[in-house]
């Protein structure tokens, strides 16, 4: 059986410079195979992602509340976009919204993650992302396996 060891390409969009640290901390111990890109907003990650030659990312961590152009309208962007509407969209948001969380599932978010303020819980919920088999999970969303709980 072959072993793949190509790196796992993750992408953190948030506003918060404290939250990137912590995120790129929580890969790095984790000694995951991976490469993650960091986007201080949401002009910057599309402006990436609209590249025609940029290795996409396996899966997106999406802040909602960015200044300029947010979460939801990245969110937008990418599924309106046929080169990018099969991207693994994970919100990370601080909002527990009913109506943020159902926006979102509406609008073809994959999962919605709750942000931690603890650096290991956010260690345990990033392991259980990158694990998931994105490829089946898009099927049969509803709203109890959107929204992750660990």
């Amino acid at each position: 059986m072959k072993v793949n060891t190509e790196p796992m390409y993750i992408a953190l969009a948030d506003d918060d410079e404290d939250d990137r640290f912590f995120f790129q901390s929580a890969i790095d111990e984790m000694e995951f195979n991976s490469k993650l890109s960091l986007f201080k907003n949401g002009k910057d990650l599309m402006d990436y992602l609209e590249q025609p030659d940029v290795i996409k990312p396996h899966i997106l961590f999406l802040d909602l509340n960015m200044p300029g152009l947010s979460g939801f309208d990245c969110l937008k962007l990418i599924r309106n976009n046929p080169n990018l509407r099969d991207l693994s969209v994970a919100i990370y948001s601080t909002s527990n919204s009913e109506k943020d969380i159902e926006e979102t599932l509406s609008g073809g978010a994959n999962i919605y993650i709750h942000k931690p303020n603890d650096f290991e819980r956010l260690k345990q919920i990033i392991k259980h992302v990158l694990k998931i088999n994105w490829q089946y999970q898009t099927s049969g969303l509803n709203r109890e396996s959107f929204f992750l709980s660990i």
